[in-house]
C-alpha cells in the first residue's frame, strides 16, 4: 500500500508561501520518511495547480433528516440557554503505523447534524432569542499549496470533501474552516459545555472554561433525548432489521461452507450484506457455534461449525444513517433441533414471549424483563436445576447462573443506546410509543458446570427480536425472521432448498 505522504521540507515552505495565512492554520503536511521522492519540483508543484474542471455540487438538496436535526438542536437549545455548545465529530484513530480505522462520527453529532465527516464540530453560540448554530469542517483539500496531492488526507488520496458552501446546503446548517476552531475556542467567554471523548484538541482549547459535572449533563441531555423515536428514525430502524434479516438468511444458505471452514466464514457473509446496504455491521457479529454459544460477547468467531450443534447467530446492520439493527437467532446447523436443545430452545421462546408481552406504553421499563425472568427460573425448577419455590430463586436471582444477562436495552443509533440517560428516566422509568428496545432472553449451561446434566452441557440459546412500543403496544420489527423452533426449522429448509 502507498501512503501520501512522499514530501520533503521544501514542500511545507511551498504549501505555506502558495496559501498564504490560510495555511497557518493548517497541519503541515506530513512527511513519508521512506518515500521513493524525494522532493518536488517548481515545475511539477506549478503543474499540478492548473488544469482541473469546476467540480463544485450545486443545486444540492438537503439530507433527508434535516428537518428532524433542526428540531433536535432546537430542543437543546431550550436547554442550556445562554451556553456555548461543542459537539464533535471525532477525529480518525490510528490501527497500526500510517493506516486509520474507518471512521464511525459521534452519536450525538450525527444525531443533530446528519453530518458524519471525521473531525466536524457543532458549535451552538447563544444568542438573546437562543442559538446560532455553526457546523466547523475541514474545507476541500487545498489545490494551491498541493494539498491535494501530497498530503494522505488529501483528495486524490482518501476523496473529495464536501465544500463548505456544500455542506450548507445539505445540512442547512452555515458552515466554517474547522482549523480556525480551536483559536476560536480559546478565545470565548460565557459558560460552555462540551461532548468528551471524542476530539482531544477542541477538549484542550476549552480545558480552562468547562467541568467535567457541566459536560456530563449535556451528555446525559443528548442521551435522553434518544429515548423516543421520531418518524424517521423508526423508518431507519426498520430498514436495519431488514437488512439483517437478509443477513442472516445469507448465512443460513451457506452453513455447509461454514462447517467445511469455521465461524468466520458465518461472520464474513453477513458482513457482506451489512456493507453492501448499509454503512456496516452495528457492532461485532457473534458466531458462535457449539459450546462457544455460552459466551455471551464470543467475537473472535475463529472455531469450527459442526453439524448437530447449535449456533448462536447475534448480529446487526448499520444502516448508511447510522442506526443499527440487534437480531439473535439460535439455528441448529443441520437444520434440526436435538430433543434437548429443543427443550432448552422452547423455553427461552416462551420466555421472550412473555417478555414482548409486556412491552406497551406505561409499562415499566423493567416489566419485561421480569417477565421473561420468571418464566425461565420457572423452568430452572422444573427441570430440577435450581430448588424452588420460584419467588425464592427471583428474589435471590440463582437463576443468573444460567441466564446471565439482562433482557434489553434501548436500541438506535448505538446498540445500546441512550446508555448515559439518568436511571430514573431509563432503568426505572416508563415506556413511551416511539421507543425501541430489544427482548432477548437466554439460556446458558457452560461446558464445564458440573450442576447440570451432561446433556445440557455446551448448549446457549438466546432469542432477540427489536420491539417497537406503539400507541396500543408494541410491533415487532424483526417479524420477518421466524422464531418458534418449528418454524425456524421450516425456514431453515426452504432457504437450503
Amino acid at each position: 500500500m502507498t501512503v501520501a505522504d512522499e514530501v520533503n521540507e521544501a514542500v511545507s515552505d511551498l504549501a505555506a508561501d502558495a496559501a498564504g495565512q490560510e495555511a497557518e492554520s493548517e497541519k503541515p503536511i506530513k512527511q513519508r520518511k521512506n518515500g521513493l521522492y524525494p522532493g518536488v519540483s517548481d515545475e511539477l508543484a506549478e503543474n499540478m495547480k492548473s488544469g482541473w474542471a469546476d467540480t463544485e455540487l450545486r443545486d444540492l438538496k438537503p439530507v433527508e433528516q434535516a428537518e428532524q436535526t433542526a428540531r433536535r438542536r432546537a430542543a437543546l437549545s431550550a436547554r442550556f440557554p445562554g451556553e456555548r455548545l461543542v459537539i464533535p465529530a471525532g477525529n480518525l484513530k490510528t490501527r497500526s503505523n500510517d493506516t486509520e480505522y474507518n471512521f464511525r462520527a459521534a452519536t450525538e453529532y450525527a444525531y443533530l447534524t446528519g453530518n458524519q465527516s471525521e473531525d466536524g464540530v457543532l458549535v451552538l453560540e447563544p444568542t438573546v432569542d437562543g442559538h446560532e448554530a455553526t457546523l466547523y469542517l475541514l474545507p476541500r483539500s487545498d489545490r494551491e499549496n498541493g494539498e491535494f496531492w501530497l498530503s494522505g488526507t488529501g483528495e486524490l488520496w482518501v476523496g473529495r470533501r464536501h465544500s463548505l458552501t456544500e455542506s450548507e446546503a445539505l445540512y442547512g446548517v452555515p458552515a466554517a474552516d474547522v482549523r480556525e476552531l480551536a483559536d476560536k475556542l480559546r478565545e470565548a467567554t460565557g459558560p460552555v459545555r462540551v461532548v468528551r471523548g471524542h476530539d482531544a484538541g477542541i477538549e484542550a482549547a476549552l480545558t480552562d472554561k468547562v467541568t467535567a459535572e457541566r459536560d456530563e449533563e449535556l451528555r446525559v441531555f443528548l442521551s435522553e433525548a434518544r429515548l423516543v423515536k421520531d418518524e424517521f428514525e423508526i423508518g431507519e430502524l426498520q430498514k436495519a432489521v431488514d437488512s439483517t434479516v437478509r443477513g442472516f438468511e445469507d448465512v443460513v444458505k451457506v452453513l455447509d461452507k461454514a462447517e467445511a471452514t469455521s465461524e468466520r466464514y458465518i461472520e464474513g457473509t453477513f458482513f457482506l450484506r451489512a456493507r453492501v446496504e448499509g454503512n456496516d455491521i452495528g457492532y461485532g457479529s457473534i458466531c458462535a457455534s457449539g459450546a462457544h454459544a455460552c459466551t455471551l460477547h464470543w467475537v473472535r468467531n475463529d472455531g469450527p461449525v459442526r453439524s448437530g450443534d447449535l449456533l448462536l447467530l447475534d448480529a446487526g446492520v448499520e444502516t448508511h444513517t447510522l442506526y443499527t439493527a440487534d437480531v439473535t437467532r439460535t439455528l441448529p446447523v443441520d437444520g434440526t433441533y436435538s430433543e434437548i436443545q429443543k427443550k432448552i430452545y422452547d423455553a427461552v421462546y416462551e420466555a421472550q414471549e412473555a417478555g414482548i408481552a409486556a412491552v406497551k406504553p406505561g409499562a415499566g421499563f423493567r416489566d419485561f424483563h421480569d417477565a421473561a425472568q420468571r418464566v425461565l427460573a420457572e423452568k430452572l425448577v422444573e427441570w430440577g436445576l435450581v430448588e424452588g419455590p420460584v419467588e425464592r430463586v427471583l428474589e435471590l436471582g440463582l437463576q443468573r447462573r444460567w441466564t446471565l444477562h439482562g433482557t434489553g436495552h434501548m436500541l438506535g443509533m448505538d446498540v445500546h443506546d441512550c446508555a448515559a440517560a439518568r436511571t430514573e428516566t431509563y432503568v426505572n422509568g416508563t415506556l413511551e410509543p416511539g421507543m425501541c428496545l430489544t427482548v432477548e432472553p437466554g439460556l446458558y449451561f457452560q461446558a464445564d458446570d458440573l450442576t447440570v446434566p451432561e446433556e445440557f452441557r455446551g448448549i446457549g440459546v438466546r432469542i432477540e427480536d427489536d420491539i417497537l412500543v406503539t400507541e396500543d403496544g408494541n410491533k415487532n420489527l424483526s417479524a420477518g425472521l421466524p422464531r418458534r423452533s418449528d418454524e425456524v426449522e421450516a425456514w431453515m429448509a426452504a432457504l437450503k432448498g
